[in-house]
């Protein structure tokens, strides 16, 4: 089914829409398995408020499903928690529908970017941190929350007589298209953990230390939800806390002890065959080598690598010298590693090379200015020989020091 709309609580709903159309998540992260778009609507008796839309090319659809819970000219608040377009695309023809009646809330930066990305003024106004609004019988309180992604995200806490809803925009989400709504299954909530995993380390991972402030922050002001409603993926309203403590172990770069995560760049065999013997060892040491290599018959997607390295106790690098410099996927997937993991890694190099032994000093160099730790770095020339297989264990031995 492509789109979901169900009562989470009384009289405040889910506007699910599954997406396996978007081959690449911000034209860049590639998501075979699909992300979900979540909006959320909140019936009381002075009116509606929905809270974010969809991505613009399922508009129409958006209005449709809309229409099954209210019409749109009875919704009097539109909440933009953030003005990313997967969410904020079906905003012009929302308020098209609703006359212009509604009153927009969100951060302050968020009034000009709707005028620039999609030309309209709508009746905003900015909403201050820790105000709140008293519709009917409840109460939302708006939370800044900057650089969660983006620097204008804020958050919605709902209470009410009967329930607390967190509604946290992209943080508390994660790939996938989960077989259900909410948490209601251990079995699918540990499947889709890996999903958020990757999506932490994708999207958010740059501010990791934002997502600490922010939990913190919501901690601090006792904010306690029953339910947490992100704008990608599940629901959470059995164990809202264990989604906010996978976010915390992530941003706090906790690992998952005996994973050594492996990648390597192999043209012709060479660093492959070495590589063979790293992962020989580990397993005699009975540790959990993942290994993803870069061939002429295989390309490893760069989402799932970063996803794994993330939560990693070391990594392995294998490379060989390309055009006096690094193959481009290897130049990128550091471009992308010091850039999106904060927590720092031991790393040991091993690499081949022909005529000129430049590719490690280059990884090395790379990963030291990110300030991740280089163990040692095993460079031979052509294929490894039995003294090069001897350094590589003494290698094996400083990473797991």
């Amino acid at each position: 089914m492509k789109t979901v709309v169900e009562e989470v609580v009384k009289d405040f709903y889910i506007l699910r829409l599954n997406d396996m159309d978007t081959s690449y998540f911000e034209a860049i992260w590639k998501i075979p398995e699909g992300i979900t778009y979540n909006a959320f609507v909140l019936v009381t008796e002075e009116g509606a408020v929905l809270f974010d839309t969809w991505k613009y090319t399922y508009a129409e659809e958006f209005i449709e499903n809309l229409r099954s819970i209210v019409d749109p000219r009875d919704v009097s608040h539109l909440v933009v928690h953030h003005m990313e377009q997967d969410h904020s695309g079906a905003i012009p023809l929302f308020l098209r529908e609703n006359g212009n009646k509604a009153v927009v809330l969100g951060h302050k930066l968020t009034g000009s970017m709707l005028e620039a990305f999609y030309s309209i003024k709508p009746r905003f106004r900015a909403v201050r941190d820790g105000e709140k609004l008293t519709i009917g019988d409840k109460t939302i309180t708006f939370i800044h929350t900057p650089w969660l992604h983006w620097p204008e995200t804020i958050m919605s806490y709902l209470e009410c007589e009967n329930y607390r809803v967190l509604l946290s925009g992209d943080a508390f989400g994660g790939y996938s298209i989960p077989s259900t709504l909410f948490d209601d299954s251990d079995e699918i909530v540990s499947e889709y953990l890996y999903y958020v995993k990757k999506y932490v380390a994708t999207i958010i991972g740059f501010y990791s230390n934002f997502i600490l402030k922010n939990i913190g922050k919501i901690k601090s002001q006792n904010i306690n939800p029953q339910i947490i409603a992100p704008a990608h993926g599940l629901v959470f309203r059995n164990k809202p806390e264990k989604i906010i403590n996978y976010y915390t172990k992530l941003a706090e770069g906790r690992v998952e002890r005996g994973k050594i995560v492996i990648v390597y760049s192999s043209m012709y065999g060479s660093v492959k065959k070495a590589i063979s013997f790293a992962v020989e060892e580990l397993k005699r040491k009975k540790l959990k080598p993942l290994i993803y290599g870069f061939t002429d018959v295989n390309q490893p997607d760069i989402g799932e690598i970063i996803s794994d390295i993330l939560d990693s106790e070391a990594l392995i690098i294998g490379v060989s010298a390309y055009e006096g410099g690094l193959p481009s996927h290897i130049a990128s997937l550091l471009n992308v590693l010091v850039k999106k993991i904060k927590a720092k890694k031991r790393v040991l190099i091993i690499s081949s090379y022909g005529w000129g032994n430049v590719a490690a000093a280059k990884v090395s160099k790379r990963l030291d200015q990110a300030g991740h730790r280089v163990v040692a770095s095993i460079e031979f020339r052509g294929q490894p020989k039995n003294e090069d297989v001897k350094k590589i264990k003494q290698g094996l031995n400083l990473l797991l020091e």
